[in-house]
């Protein structure tokens, strides 16, 4: 009442809870702002037993509250101090429970290095596309190395490293110290100087290149663009061992080989000396085992020379017999193959006897007489029966001979075309007829016709 009496116009608007008003607030700032970076001072940090971090970020003139959780945080080796001066990568967010604006943090990192890691990953990039990365250019390593040249500072902690191993495990090795400054701007010329000298000396036949630990200010001597080319132009193995483990520079992508820390690079390139030692002594103990074999074996052959070698007489007199023994086998050879041959003459002569043109000429005459014998018998023969059976036939055909019909008194009588005539029916009166008798033929012409 008192309200619509104060502000007449006024329309009543719907209220929001405070919880309400955090949770639009905060999706206000979240779709705002995407991820940004964002430089300051820590201040007030909190580690918790939970794992996270709280800390202020501050300038000289303003402050938010920042919040890393455990699955971020754990990337980082070390946590920051109060004090320190860092870049984060954040996106902006609201606690809702204090209704205060914070930065929930995805990466930290010292102020200064985001641009050092910038350079880095672009200059990685590039020798990358060129190609210089490539396995297939990378040099073997010498199995036994003869001479080693280290290019970095000679009084740096990484000559010393090593120098030791080197005397632990392979004291006569020669080694050339090219020294080099391995930090500052000049650095990378003197780096690069240095691995030019060591090729140019033609004594080393493998390099290290490198120093001990440091910040990434310290090592980027070493992710400088003409030290990598330098080091892909030498024609000498080279191990690039920089700082620990778990730094990394553009030299190790570009050297043959990289080593975790100098001194893994001296144990990479020297055996161990009690290995060789052993090794030696094992090669030793077999090259006399194969010695005492191989005189053991040359003294049975000795021994069985001289068990075959015999008195050059007795070796004569047993090819005289031996050839005696071959003479004699030789005359029976000869005997049993004259024999032989005189048999099969005498069985080839008896063959030839038997196939006498002579015989065989008398054979044919007897077989010929024979055969001519038996060819006139056998022609009478037939004539014989050619005879006998043609006086039958002509009986036979006398027997139905008009002829002998004739001889009984019969005749024939035929008419003008000469058909025989068998009835009256054939003939007219006044048609001349032929008669034939026994003995010739009589011509009428027919005066009366009669049933």
């Amino acid at each position: 009442m008192l309200n619509e009496i104060l502000h007449p116009n006024s329309v009543k608007q719907p209220t929001i809870s405070v919880s309400e008003l955090n949770r639009q607030a905060r999706t206000l700032l979240e779709r705002s702002f995407l991820t940004i970076l964002v430089e300051g001072e820590i201040s007030n940090f909190a580690r918790p037993s939970s794992g996270h971090w709280y800390f202020t970020l501050k300038d000289s003139k303003a402050q938010v509250r920042c919040a890393m959780f455990k699955n971020r945080n754990f990337q980082l080796r070390t946590p920051p101090q109060n004090g320190d001066r860092v870049v984060v990568k954040a996106k902006v967010s609201l606690y809702e429970g204090r209704g205060e604006y914070q930065l929930i943090c995805e990466h930290l990192e010292p102020a200064g290095s985001g641009a050092l890691q910038i350079a880095f990953d672009q200059l990685k990039a590039k020798l990358q596309k060129e190609g210089l990365f490539d396995t297939n250019h990378k040099k073997p390593l010498p199995k036994q190395p003869t001479h080693l040249g280290i290019v970095t500072s000679p009084t740096g902690a990484a000559v010393h490293d090593i120098l030791t191993v080197l005397k632990r495990r392979f004291p006569g090795l020669p080694v050339t110290i090219y020294p080099t400054a391995v930090q500052g701007e000049d650095a990378p010329e003197q780096i690069c100087r240095s691995i030019i000298l060591a090729e140019a000396h033609q004594e080393c036949d493998i390099l290290i290149v490198g120093r001990g630990g440091g910040s990434l200010e310290d090592l980027w001597a070493f992710n400088d663009e003409r030290v990598a080319r330098t080091l892909f132009d030498c024609e000498i193995p080279v191990i690039s061992a920089v700082g620990h483990e778990v730094d990394v520079v553009i030299s190790d992508f570009i050297a043959d080989v990289r080593a975790p820390t100098p001194s893994a690079a001296a144990e990479l390139i020297s055996p161990d000396q009690h290995q060789l030692k052993l090794r030696v002594n094992q090669l030793q103990e077999r090259l006399m085992r194969l010695m005492n074999l191989r005189i053991e074996k040359a003294e049975t052959q000795v021994r069985h020379l001289k068990q075959r070698l015999r008195h050059p007489g007795q070796k004569l007199r047993e090819q005289a017999q031996r050839l005696d023994n071959l003479e004699l086998r030789l005359h029976k050879s000869i005997k049993l193959i004259i024999s032989a041959k005189t048999q099969k003459s005498s069985a080839l002569s008896s063959r030839l006897k038997s196939q006498s043109p002579t015989q065989l000429l008398e054979r044919q005459k007897d077989r010929t007489a024979n055969l001519h014998a038996r060819l006139t018998q056998a022609t009478l023969t037939l004539l014989k029966q050619n005879k006998l059976k043609l006086a039958s036939l002509m009986h036979q055909l006398n027997t139905v001979s008009p002829l002998a019909t004739l001889e009984r008194g019969y005749a024939i009588v035929k008419d003008e075309q000469g058909t025989v005539l068998m009835d009256t029916a054939q003939v007219s009166v006044g048609d001349q007829i032929e008669t034939q008798l026994r003995q010739g033929r009589i011509h009428s012409r027919i005066a009366k016709i009669t049933d």
